[in-house]
Formats: structure tokens, C-alpha cells, sequence
């Protein structure tokens, strides 16, 4: 996004009393002759992580049975863990000028059918980003028409907002620089540059070319993701593909993310770029 004036000077959103401070710091001066700054919109989902997944692995709300008290108690632990991270990282984003809002999906109305979306009201995102705010939704604790409840996770929140707001590209940011033939701790692991997906979303290896063509992608699980770790990134990042949206895989935090946010990367993948895209083909 395009921030702060031609100076480089962030002015923070944050105006909340911060712990060891008398007063509350604030740059409401600055804002009164600012110029209004034109910037591309943008939507940030991110997961529960340790905030999240601990709690409702431990107490089983992804398997459902609200009525359950450890189940209804794991419900109510795990979303206020995860608002809690929502909220760390809207402050966060604020601190450097982004005008971001935090949307729960539980408190905009989604809910799910047997884990499947049934219901996704997008209209207080859609308005959120006519207005020019940045929409930060999460990964989040919800209620199920058949399991009473489950878990709803970042990556499913993605694939549905790419299907109905149609976004130029999306990329996934993680801790390793993308997509492998297996998992990345093990030896001789390959990051995959491109993966290309069919009309029946069935998806190949482009790149680089395996010797073993028919290889399909070995992924792990954390035990405690309740989610289906980086298995349901390729799944959903396939069905975001077939509708015809490029998607980046990349190390967040690295040039190459910059990289892949800002758009540079339409069209053929530069060489010096490291992370994974997954692509619509024809073929």
C-alpha cells in the first residue's frame, strides 16, 4: 500500500494509551493538513497460530457437540484468544498508518454446514474496503448447522473472499519459502516454483520438473492444527486459482514477499524470485 507522505513519515493509527505512559500519544495534529494519499485496497486473513489452535484441540470444538461444557468452554477460549491476536495485529498495522479494521467471521454472521461455508455475509467487508479501510478478518471459532459448532480457518475465509470479490492476486505468507515436494526439514526437500491447475481443479507440478512426474506433494500436520496445516493452503489456493486468480506462496517478512504483495510478479516469475505460484492452465 501506498502510506504516509513523499517524506516516508508514518503517522500511527494507534491512539491507545500504551502501558507505562500517562497520556495518551497521539498525532491528531498531523492528520489536519494531510493530504488524502491514494492506495490499492487490500484484505488480510490471518490464522489463530499458538492463540487459537491450542484451545480448540485440547476441548475438540473443530470435531463439534457444543453441548458438550468442555466443547461450549473451548468455544468460548478459543474466540477470545483469537480476537485477542486480531486485535494485537490491527494495532499493529495502525502503528504504521494502515487504516485496518478487525471483522470477526463469528460476529459477521458466518457459519458453516458439516465445516463447508453455508453462510458469509461480505457485506461489511465490501463496504469497509469502498470506504478505504483495510479489512483484517481470522481464522475463527464458529457455529455449525450439523456439528453445532467447528472451526473455521484462515485459508477457507481466503478461498471464499477471493470467489466472490474477485481480487487481482492473493498470496499466502509463511514461514518457509513456499511449497515442497515434501516437508521442508527433510533432506533433499524441492520448493516447487509453479503449480498449475486444471478446469477440475485438479492441479501438476510445472515447475521444476520432477523425476518423478506422477510425485504427488507430502505435507505434515502440527498436532495442534485443527485446520489441515499447509494440505488445505494448496487445496484452497487450487479452487482460488481455477478462478482464474494467480496465487503466491512466500516467506513472510523477505524481499520476496514485498515482491509478490506488491504485484510485481504477473506474468512469468522472475528468476531470482523464491516461493511457489499457483496458476490457472488451460492445458
Amino acid at each position: 500500500m501506498t502510506t504516509g507522505s513523499n517524506s516516508g513519515e508514518v503517522l500511527g493509527m494507534d491512539w491507545s494509551k500504551q502501558p507505562g505512559e500517562s497520556e495518551i500519544s497521539s498525532p491528531i495534529s498531523d492528520f489536519e493538513d494531510r493530504p488524502v494519499v491514494d492506495s490499492s485496497p487490500f484484505i488480510v486473513v490471518h490464522g489463530a497460530g499458538s492463540f487459537g489452535h491450542f484451545q480448540a484441540s485440547k476441548s475438540g470444538v473443530h470435531k463439534g457437540g457444543l453441548y458438550q461444557p468442555l466443547v461450549k468452554a473451548g468455544f468460548v477460549a478459543t474466540r477470545i484468544s483469537v480476537t485477542k491476536l486480531n486485535l494485537e495485529i490491527v494495532r499493529a498495522l495502525a502503528r504504521e498508518g494502515i487504516p485496518s479494521v478487525g471483522m470477526s467471521p463469528f460476529s459477521c454472521g458466518w457459519s458453516t454446514r458439516e465445516r463447508n461455508i453455508a453462510s458469509a455475509d461480505l457485506s461489511a467487508v465490501a463496504k469497509a474496503i469502498e470506504s478505504g479501510l483495510v479489512p483484517v478478518l481470522h481464522g475463527d471459532a464458529v457455529l455449525d448447522d450439523l456439528l453445532d459448532c467447528t472451526i473455521l480457518s484462515g485459508d477457507v475465509i481466503i478461498s471464499n473472499l477471493a470467489a466472490h470479490l474477485k481480487p487481482e492476486y492473493v498470496v499466502f505468507l509463511t514461514d518457509v519459502p513456499g511449497v515442497y515436494d515434501r516437508p521442508p526439514s527433510e533432506p533433499n526437500a524441492v520448493l516447487l516454483r509453479e503449480i498449475a491447475v486444471g478446469k477440475d481443479g485438479s492441479w501438476s507440478i510445472e515447475k521444476p520438473t520432477l523425476q518423478n512426474k506422477n510425485k504427488q506433494v507430502e505435507t505434515s500436520v502440527a498436532a495442534h492444527d485443527t485446520t489441515g496445516g499447509m494440505l488445505t493452503k494448496i487445496s484452497e489456493a487450487a479452487a482460488i486459482a481455477k478462478l482464474g486468480i494467480d496465487v503466491y506462496i512466500v516467506e513472510a517478512a523477505t524481499s520476496h514477499a514485498l515482491r509478490a504483495l506488491s504485484g510485481e510478479l504477473k506474468g512469468n516469475l522472475p528468476d531470482d524470485w523464491l516461493g511457489t505460484v499457483i496458476r490457472f492452465s488451460n492445458k
